[in-house]
């Protein structure tokens, strides 16, 4: 699938789209494709409780793990300590874009907590924010060998967590966790 059907997705959503769940389903397949990632997941979380869970997994074969989860979870105390890409997605900071876990600085990844949670190589920690707080986390990523990620890569992650933050804020708040 090309861009194209990507931003065919996006014109669907709307604001008060209450067809998140679908969407989502919808939306990660495309952009799996369009970035050429091998795995794209959507951890979602309510701020003021800190339960969490990755809701939609979409996988280019099923060689990769899925890391989808029923369930929603308190994320751990030590996890801002462990992941310094939480970290920063707590503080709201601007999405990061890691080109190689193995050679990244220890400042931006946690290279053994990444191995040992994700097994990924490359990946883009795009950030869900809304009103000074963090309701998830949307994952692109790549097994196996690094990858430059492309001013092409970049403005399609603004645009779509530009588009997704109200779907994931109103998801997570009918979660009612």
């Amino acid at each position: 699938m090309s861009e194209e059907a990507l931003r065919a997705v996006l014109a669907k959503i709307s604001v008060d789209d209450s067809e998140a769940d679908a969407i989502f389903s919808a939306l990660l397949p495309v952009l799996g494709e369009s970035l050429q990632c091998d795995r794209v997941f959507l951890y979602l979380r309510s701020p003021r409780t800190r339960y969490g869970r990755i809701s939609h997994c979409w996988l280019s074969t099923p060689d990769y793990p899925d890391l989808t989860h029923a369930d929603w979870k308190l994320e751990p105390e030590s996890l801002p300590d462990e992941d310094p890409l939480f970290a920063a997605a707590l503080r709201t900071a601007p999405s990061i874009f890691v080109e190689d876990v193995e050679t990244a600085p220890p400042e931006v990844v946690n290279k053994a907590f990444e191995h040992d949670s994700f097994g990924h190589r490359a990946l883009i920690h795009a950030h869900l924010c809304f009103d000074g707080e963090l309701w998830g986390v949307l994952q692109p990523c790549v097994f196996g060998k690094p990858r430059v990620w492309t001013g092409s890569d970049r403005s399609i992650i603004a645009e779509v967590t530009d588009k997704i933050v109200p779907l994931a804020v109103a998801y997570v708040k009918s979660a009612n966790i």
